[in-house]
């Protein structure tokens, strides 16, 4: 070989031992960058970590804040709202009811018909009608013109399915899913809007008397029999199957939680009359906050960069609202710190671009290849070719995010249970040191609970850990189909004169 030939073979040589050193060396920061990748997700893990001796903290602290708020006004994050609902429908509630749900930028108004023991609920007419954008920032008279207006045109196209003469002239039940201040079942004073709505003439207004006024305006005779929101709804109508309801727990988009509680234990409300001795009380349990909630970096700048910092600490870790921006935030994180995502990941930065629905559906994805998840990250994240094993750490995210809800609530769910002396421990207000296990029906209702199969399962596994097995066959969580609507009919059923 000659000079030319040999130095030629050395510089290949020279070119292959540089080639295959870089791609050694890439490979190796590629599995340093994958390692760092799951390095952050172990992190959160932990951080989101809710053991059995953690979820019981969580439900101590939620039966002492449930104590403070009842207590005092101002006692606790729990604001324990009185509702005035002292008598829930049990079956025997007869005749034709109407209610209207105004929980949103949409309004329902509904048509039931009772039949009692025998036949129970005969019949069941609802429509939805959106609410103009310029009503929803207008005046409250406007406003409840168009609502009123709405209920008339309904009433009056009452049809042959319902057996019974046509009459406007019957009890309303009026669902009304914003903060009011209750001053009696019948009547309350908005605190503020929320969801989009600013009508700055109703804040400190009785909502029902609003109504009412419309309502008369337009010609109509009915009456505001009830005003409640959307768990009380929910409560009644699991009542109304079934008497061993005692508490409703709302969990989809946002969450909620009401309960029965004796009136000897509100202390702010000694010296008021009831005819049964129990109050419906409405937590509004979103806003609860303990420090045994394991908060990680990600809630606190969700909380940061939310238009109510500081609030509704309970609501941002467990609702539907923000589980998938907590999925998010993490895996913004991971693409920043490793490359495994590659350079599609523009839309990781956009906040609430990953909504709770799509990561339940990327969560339940059982395809061996994990196509559901590549498709939902293509057609909405326009992140394309991504690893099997990257989706698989999505998955992993999900499914962290989700079992600490779910957890979360099962754990807010034995609070209350707790509070009223049905955990087993024979705490609560029964005085006793211990009792025995009683049959108690929660009334649940929101697509977290209903539709998320995986968020079901990890809340009632929990529900199993906290309680044990002797106590928790006892408690049975029922899925409630609209009580915001329905339930608002029953009760003004339950407060009708005529019933």
């Amino acid at each position: 070989m000659g000079r030319v030939g040999f130095g030629v073979a050395v510089g290949c040589a020279v070119l292959t031992c540089a080639i295959a050193a870089a791609l050694v060396g890439k490979r190796a920061r590629s599995r340093r960058r994958w390692w760092r990748a799951v390095e952050v997700v172990r992190e959160f893990e932990e951080g989101c970590d809710t053991p059995v001796g953690r979820l019981r903290q969580v439900v101590d602290a939620m039966a002492v804040e449930m104590h403070a708020g009842l207590a005092s006004d101002g006692g606790s994050k729990l604001k324990m709202l009185l509702t005035f609902v002292d008598a829930l429908p049990d079956g025997n509630e007869e005749g034709i009811y109407y209610a209207l749900d105004l929980g949103g930028t949409n309004f329902r108004v509904l048509r039931v018909q009772l039949g009692g023991k025998v036949s129970r609920i005969l019949n069941h007419q609802v429509e939805s009608q959106p609410v103009p954008q310029e009503l929803m920032n207008g005046t409250s008279e406007n406003l409840f013109d168009f609502i009123a207006l709405t209920l008339k045109d309904f009433v009056e196209r009452e049809n042959d399915g319902f057996q019974q003469k046509k009459d406007d002239g019957r009890a309303l039940g009026f669902t009304f899913s914003f903060p009011i201040r209750q001053i009696s079942v019948s009547s309350g004073a908005l605190i503020k809007w929320t969801k989009g709505f600013s009508i700055e003439d109703a804040v400190g207004q009785d909502v029902a008397h609003l109504l009412q006024e419309a309502i008369t305006k337009r010609g109509l005779t009915m009456q505001v029999a009830v005003l409640v929101n959307d768990t009380v709804g929910t409560l009644a109508l699991g009542h109304y199957y079934d008497q061993d309801t005692v508490a409703a727990v709302i969990i989809g988009t946002g969450t909620n939680a009401c309960y029965v509680e004796r009136v000897d234990a509100i202390i702010k409300c000694q010296g008021l009359y009831t005819n049964s001795g129990v109050m419906v009380v409405n937590m509004e349990w979103g806003n609860f906050w303990s420090s045994h909630l394991p908060r990680t970096s990600y809630d606190i700048a969700l909380d940061d960069e939310s238009p109510n910092p500081n609030d509704q600490g309970f609501e941002k870790m467990i609702s539907g609202m923000y589980l998938g921006e907590i999925a998010r935030t993490v895996l913004l994180r991971v693409a920043h710190e490793s490359d495994i995502f590659g350079d599609a990941t523009q839309n990781l930065s956009v906040p609430f671009s990953l909504s709770t629905p799509l990561m339940a559906a990327m969560h339940e994805d059982n395809s061996p290849d994990l196509s559901q998840v590549r498709g939902i990250l293509e057609e909405n994240l326009q992140m394309s070719d991504t690893s099997l094993k990257a989706r698989k750490l999505i998955v992993r995210v999900c499914d962290i995010v989700t079992r600490r809800a779910a957890r979360l609530v099962a754990a807010g769910i034995v609070g209350i249970l707790k509070k009223i002396g049905r955990d087993g421990s024979g705490g609560g207000n029964s005085g006793k040191t211990k009792s025995r296990p009683r049959r108690t029906v929660i009334a649940i209702e929101g697509g977290l609970y209903v539709s998320y199969s995986i968020f079901r399962e990890y809340l009632n596994e929990a529900l199993v850990e906290i309680l044990g097995e002797d106590v928790a066959q006892n408690v049975i969580l029922r899925v409630s189909e609209d009580g915001s609507g329905n339930g608002a009919a029953l009760l003004a059923a339950a407060y009708s004169s005529d019933r």
